[in-house]
């Protein structure tokens, strides 16, 4: 389950009709009843139903059909169809609409990554970042996770992630990272490197995870074979460019985890919104 609060919806439902819908009411057709259907125009997977289904319940609309969020639907296959006044779906149809392609190009950019790491027949996990526009993590996040990613880091809160960033405030970086354990001892410590030398001094200085940064794929498995002789527990991130065109090389070098912000940035997955009267 992913925790979606009703304020966040309102929020949503605020930014599109904060007071009223001028063209509905100008029409005279607020109070006619009618129906929409929502289906994807080619195969894929559909995600954000869910959120679409609480934001037409929300207006008073009347929910007909839901299908599964995140699964495999055909063209023209709907995934949710609800009743109600002209008024309440003009309300809330380009909203919904807005949030189903978002979400499942999100998804469907996931699950192209994944398709590469299965081929590799490799246990890799990908992880998404926070690293999404602004306002959206909500809807990325739920996205991302319906196509079979992991969160590699929700946010500052969340975990320990030392980059060179943090590293130029440090007079000894090495030992900040040995402290940083004393002082998080619940916490796993994350550090990415950019360089094989990089990589190998902090597992000495007793990193849980290396975050490898744009290491290419054959520098990457030569970097997973001398980490594991030095600590066999060490989890090894590939992060820095991965999309679908390169997971299957990343894939094949062992590494734990395929870290991307890629599957945020793309075309949205084409939904129909198909509106009649009743």
């Amino acid at each position: 389950m992913f925790y979606v609060p009703t304020s966040f919806l309102e929020n949503i439902l605020r930014e599109d009709i904060p007071y009223n819908d001028c063209t509905t009411e100008a029409l005279g057709i607020s109070g006619v009843p009618g129906k929409i259907s929502c289906f994807p125009k080619k195969d894929g997977f559909v995600s954000g139903i869910e959120m679409g289904a609480r934001l037409f319940k929300e207006v008073g609309l009347q929910v007909t059909g839901i299908g599964k969020d995140g699964d495999f639907y055909s063209a023209g296959q709907t995934v949710l169809e609800a009743r109600g006044s002209a008024e309440k779906i003009h309300s809330i149809y380009k909203t919904v609409q807005n949030i189903l392609e978002y979400s499942s190009g999100i998804t469907n950019r996931v699950r192209a990554i994944t398709k590469q790491i299965e081929a590799a027949n490799s246990k890799a996990k990908v992880a998404v970042t926070r690293k999404h526009f602004p306002g959206t993590k909500t809807i990325s996040l739920n996205a991302a996770l319906l196509g079979g990613a992991i969160v590699h880091r929700a946010g500052l809160s969340e975990s320990i992630l030392v980059f060179d960033q943090h590293r130029v405030f440090c007079k000894d970086p090495v030992s900040a990272v040995r402290m940083a354990k004393k002082q998080e001892p619940e916490k796993k410590i994350a550090v990415e490197v950019e360089n094989e030398e990089e990589g190998i001094q902090y597992i000495h200085a007793g990193a849980d995870i290396i975050q490898c940064e744009r290491f290419n794929p054959e520098a990457l498995k030569a970097f997973v074979v001398k980490a594991r002789n030095i600590r066999n527990d060490v989890i090894i991130n590939a992060a820095g460019g991965i999309n679908d065109t390169n997971a299957y090389e990343y894939a094949l070098t062992c590494a734990d985890v395929l870290v991307t912000s890629w599957v945020y940035f793309g075309r949205p997955f084409d939904i129909k919104m198909r509106i009649s009267s009743d």
